[in-house]
């Protein structure tokens, strides 16, 4: 979502980077780049005057010209001032000391509540916490239904009413009962899934309102959908004048929306946002980092959560499992397209190389065609010539000769020299981790080996 505001603003601060002394007037035309790509990104130009008042204030200062590096001193407070522009510190859903937890999602119409629903029961079910959802939904067709779906998928029991709720008062009376079954059988949260309104709708704003006031939730959640831009953050301000909102979960973040809201929604309303939206599966829901995605839009990367991501995709069990098959020499092609299959996990490339230091350049490189392989589509055909063998010749791979050979690849789409590469790729990568498990730790051939790595990671 922000590779072409980070790539615009890593064009500007790249200029104060080099050697030399730092003049007032290079921070004031480096500054005046940052506040062109930030209005680019459609943030409201009153959040973006603020934003850069600030950083000149801090940047122009004495102890920042006359410091060694002053260059990267303004990229650090750039940095501190995006970060606190986004909230400082990473903000969560509290649980009550006294359960049920109910928590309340409000917003427009498509923007992904129902779908939000399901993934913030999952956050809840991962840590072992017993769910409830509520269909509070009863104007959209079939959302119920959804929502059952997505209960039934996760395990999760849903409140759901038998009957059209046709009146203000149906809708209060139905989601009370909701949380009152939630409190009667010992459920730890209840998720409230109400319909979409416009924020301008007064009818159906009052009826939120009238439910708030019956079940009196811990958390009352906006899901506002990032593709809309400074709209979300009015839609925000109206929601939260009504309904005295607690937090903010942006959704379709994957998509190509300039970062308007992100950068924006909580400099309007003072609330966090407590999670972001990036993608259509239940997992696709990450905690929102202001700090971390501060080093995002400058290029920095986000390894952190990069590590947090393979950490809940790949276990310590079968990191254990897998070097014990390169140890012993076992390790077959099933295996490689297991950890093709963990890696997809993680995301797509785009995602990854978002968390990467320097992942930007290697996008824009492929987004020129310097690169002509696509990662995904790399790896799903490599996942599909792995599905044409038979169960005998993914554990053995010397048995692929001519033949078979020309049987994988009528089978997955490909050609022979495909079926070679792979096999000349999976032997390279198996070599590879054996030399890295048999290596000790002090020898200077690896030291020299981690030198060049090193390197070469720093020079792409």
């Amino acid at each position: 979502m922000f590779s072409s505001l980070t790539e615009r603003i890593d064009g500007v601060l790249k200029k104060l980077r080099g050697p030399g002394v730092l003049k007032e007037r290079d921070v004031t035309e480096a500054l005046q780049g940052v506040r062109l790509a930030l209005l680019e990104a459609d943030i409201h130009f009153r959040i973006v005057k603020d934003f850069i008042g600030r950083v000149q204030e801090k940047a122009v200062g004495r102890d920042v010209l006359a410091s060694l590096t002053p260059g990267h001193q303004v990229v650090k407070i750039v940095w501190e001032e995006l970060r606190d522009l986004m909230g400082h510190e990473r903000s969560g859903l509290t649980l009550s000391s006294h359960p049920p937890t109910i928590i309340m999602l409000v917003g427009l119409q498509g923007a992904g509540k129902t779908t939000t629903c399901g993934k913030v029961a999952r956050v809840f079910t991962q840590q072992g916490k017993r769910v409830l959802l509520v269909a509070a939904d009863p104007r959209r067709p079939a959302a119920a239904d959804q929502l059952a779906a997505l209960g039934a998928s996760l395990d999760v029991p849903v409140h759901r009413a038998n009957e059209t709720l046709s009146t203000r008062a149906a809708v209060v009376d139905f989601c009370s009962a909701g949380v009152s079954r939630g409190r009667d059988h010992g459920y730890d949260v209840v998720l409230l899934d109400t319909g979409g309104r416009l924020h301008v709708d007064d009818e159906l704003m009052l009826e939120l309102e009238d439910v708030q006031s019956a079940v009196a939730p811990q958390e009352v959640v906006l899901v506002a959908d990032s593709m809309t831009g400074q709209e979300a953050v009015n839609v925000a301000e109206q929601f939260d004048r009504r309904l005295g909102l607690t937090g903010v979960i942006l959704t379709k973040i994957e998509g190509d929306a300039r970062g308007g809201a992100v950068l924006s929604i909580h400099a309007a309303t003072g609330k966090p946002i407590l999670y972001l939206g990036v993608g259509e599966k239940s997992d696709a829901l990450e905690p929102f980092h202001p700090d971390r995605m501060a080093s995002r839009i400058l290029g920095m990367g986000d390894v952190l959560s990069l590590i947090e991501k393979a950490q809940e995709s790949y276990s310590q069990e079968d990191a254990v499992a897998l070097q014990k098959k390169v140890s012993s020499k076992t390790l077959t092609l099933e295996d490689f397209r297991e950890q093709m299959q963990q890696v997809d996990k993680l995301g797509s490339m785009d995602q990854i190389l978002e968390m990467l230091p320097g992942g930007g350049k290697i996008k824009s490189m492929m987004s020129r065609g310097m690169s002509q392989e696509v990662p995904e589509t790399d790896m799903k055909r490599v996942v599909a010539m792995i599905d044409s063998m038979t169960l005998k010749e993914r554990r053995d791979h010397t048995l692929l000769n001519g033949s078979r050979k020309k049987r994988v690849a009528k089978g997955s789409g490909t050609s022979v020299q495909d079926v070679n590469r792979l096999i000349k790729q999976f032997l390279t990568a198996r070599n590879v981790m054996q030399s890295l498990i048999r290596g000790k730790p002090g020898k200077s051939g690896k030291r020299k080996k981690r030198g060049k790595l090193i390197r070469a990671l720093q020079s792409s």
